[in-house]
């Protein structure tokens, strides 16, 4: 196998939570007594970082808060979810075994905080696998830009040739293969839309971790 490295984004990738945070911006605003996110809005937030997407609120609905509020209200109400009823994709535990075993190291590159990664990894078992978690808070910018990549293949000690990046949403996709890396897609039912660009984008497209391209794909 010539792919050394390979860097796992986690919500919709490894574990099926895009539902829980789809409807989570609704959940929060609805506290409040707003409507929900507009589909033009909701269309610019898939790339936002969180705190991105509390200044979208923020701004669209003249909230009194700080950014730093909004993100620490709605982390509280997704680590609930991470702490009970978000589950692994299938297959997702014994494929990363294999790459184990193959000696591939190994990361998370989310959108999501380091600290809700890491809430939801180890229950599920899964923390272990991956040298570090690696949030676009960290480096400031959502998937649009190639930062959060490139931030995690310097930590791993890599380079776009060798790895692989794993990721479900067209955006994220499409900034890991502009950036020059391999690229894994597997499909969730809450980016539907976007499969037909998925699979002309993607190196492998696949449906669930134990899909035997997947393997045949890599040589492991």
């Amino acid at each position: 196998m010539d792919k050394k490295f390979a860097i796992f984004d986690m919500d919709g990738t490894l574990v099926d939570s895009m539902g829980f945070w789809n409807r989570l911006g609704d959940e929060f605003l609805a506290r409040r007594g707003f409507p929900p996110l507009s589909p033009e809005l909701q269309e610019e937030s898939i790339a936002l970082t969180m705190e991105g997407t509390a200044n979208l609120f923020i701004r669209a609905y003249h909230l009194p808060e700080t950014p730093a509020e909004i993100c620490a209200e709605v982390n509280g109400l997704m680590a609930e979810h991470y702490r009970s009823d978000v589950p692994l994709k299938p297959g997702a535990e014994a494929f990363l075994e294999r790459l184990k075993a193959a000696g591939v190291q190994m990361c998370i590159a989310s959108s999501t905080t380091p600290e809700l990664i890491d809430i939801c990894l180890r229950r599920l078992g899964v923390r272990d696998y991956f040298a570090f978690l690696l949030s676009c808070e960290e480096v400031g910018e959502g998937k649009n830009k190639p930062a959060v990549y490139l931030e995690a293949i310097r930590r791993l000690g890599g380079t776009p040739e060798n790895t692989v990046i794993f990721e479900d949403i067209l955006v994220a996709a499409q900034t890991a293969k502009k950036a020059g890396f391999s690229l894994g897609v597997i499909y969730d039912v809450n980016s539907d839309a976007e499969q037909p660009q998925l699979k002309a984008l993607a190196d492998c497209w696949f449906t669930r971790w134990d899909d035997p391209a997947l393997p045949a794909w890599l040589g492991v």
